[in-house]
């Protein structure tokens, strides 16, 4: 469970989003809002069959495709001669447009899926980082409050504060980008619906 400690060690960064997530949810340390899992049928409107065509070359074009419009760094806007050609050679056809989508969203979405169970992961790890942090302060504090601390003490613990906060400051700066990437990849996946329907046919 989060503690009152935790929560003020995470405040101290009050400079990255973290500072503004909402802590109910320990595992969720975004500002943008968590959506565990995409709809398929919110982004693309027409009938998707339930198997994919028995024709192995069609069935290898579509798969091929779909790997193409899944790669992140290929932007949407380079993909449309590829999605015109295909939409040419097939017709239109939304059935296999469809599945072409549907392809696309199940790379996508579970990408999408692995990469919010690493940032709970990634967020319970900075919890436990920052209860050591605050823990190591305390033990510190406590030791040179008496009439004759143990200087060696001290000096460890000084040692694992600044390792400690070190290593929670530098990951902290990747939050940012761990947080951004979910809402990326639905972004793309709208807007990779929006082309696909944009070459079906009647």
């Amino acid at each position: 469970m989060l503690t009152r400690k935790a929560l003020a060690a995470l405040a101290l960064c009050a400079a990255t989003p973290l500072s503004a997530a909402d802590y109910s949810d320990p595992t969720w340390p975004c500002i943008q809002r968590k959506v565990e899992r995409l709809s398929e049928g919110l982004m693309w409107p027409h009938p998707i069959p339930e198997t994919m065509p028995e024709d192995p070359a069609l069935r290898r074009e579509i798969e091929q495709l779909a790997a193409k419009l899944a790669i992140r760094r290929l932007e949407v806007s380079e993909l449309q001669a590829d999605v015109t050609a295909f939409a040419e050679r097939n017709g239109g056809d939304p059935a296999l447009l469809g599945l072409v989508f549907e392809e696309t969203f199940s790379s996508l979405s579970g990408r999408r899926s692995r990469i919010i169970d690493g940032i709970g992961k990634f967020s319970l790890s900075q919890i436990s980082l920052s209860e050591r942090i605050e823990a190591a302060r305390q033990d510190m504090e406590a030791e040179m409050a008496l009439e004759d601390p143990d200087f060696d003490k001290v000096d460890a613990l000084e040692e694992q504060l600044d390792w400690d906060q070190t290593i929670y400051t530098d990951r902290q700066q990747s939050i940012t980008y761990l947080c951004e990437t979910p809402v990326l990849l639905e972004k793309r996946l709208y807007a990779i619906s929006q082309l696909l329907q944009g070459v079906v046919s009647g």
